[in-house]
């Protein structure tokens, strides 16, 4: 009775900081540019230890050089490396973006999967980015993206324990209604650059700090 009980208190509060994120976010989205189911799982790819801002400057020159999954399948690895050089980790990038079109193009009749366990079958593909996918380039919202941000503010409102990723994510899930689960995280993520930063976060002008259980600590001088 008693874990029910904090269960139904705990999905509570995630349901009004959900109400209050939308109300201060409503017309947030995915931040990342691009035109066809491809471009954004590339896009998506890259995103990975960078900032959208730097993907979007990136990704104007490969799209043109190499604007879908045949193209981007056959072409130079070295080349796709010097395109995608920018956002980090560019060799391991460049790899998994060309063995992913690879297997767009033999496996999936050149489409990307609509299917979260055919999309984790694509070379660097996790749950974040089929998350991502699936939910912004076909509208199916089959769980709850979960990057440093939403981790961070995840854990920082009480809402998991965890740390792993998919565990996280198992938790959210379970809190939140199905059809908020993308735009969860993404006004999660807008409030974490904006306001919950990792270090000095901005309680004092944070929506959320009366329901928030780490105010109190994050507020004490270090």
């Amino acid at each position: 009775m008693v874990t029910t009980r904090k269960f139904s208190a705990k999905r509570k509060r995630s349901l009004e900081i959900l109400l209050r994120l939308k109300r201060l976010y409503p017309d947030s989205t995915c931040t990342l540019s691009y035109q066809t189911p491809v471009q954004l799982l590339v896009a998506t790819i890259l995103s990975a230890q960078c900032t959208d801002e730097r993907v979007n400057k990136v990704t104007p020159a490969l799209f043109e050089k190499f604007p879908d999954a045949v193209a981007l399948a056959n072409a130079d690895l070295e080349e796709l490396e010097n395109l995608v050089r920018s956002t980090g980790f560019y060799r391991n990038k460049a790899k998994n973006i060309k063995a992913t079109c690879q297997m767009i193009v033999e496996k999936f009749n050149y489409q990307v999967p609509k299917q979260m366990e055919q999309m984790l079958q694509l070379p660097g593909v996790a749950r974040k980015t089929a998350n991502v996918v699936l939910a912004h380039a076909y509208g199916i919202i089959v769980g709850v993206t979960v990057d440093t941000h939403v981790k961070r503010l995840s854990q920082r409102l009480g809402l998991t324990e965890h740390s792993d990723p998919i565990k996280i994510e198992r938790d959210l899930m379970r809190l939140l209604p199905q059809p908020d689960w993308e735009n969860w995280s993404i006004r999660l993520i807008y409030h974490g650059r904006a306001v919950c930063k990792a270090k000095n976060p901005a309680c004092d002008k944070c929506i959320l700090a009366d329901l928030c259980p780490s105010t109190a600590d994050l507020q004490k001088p270090t």
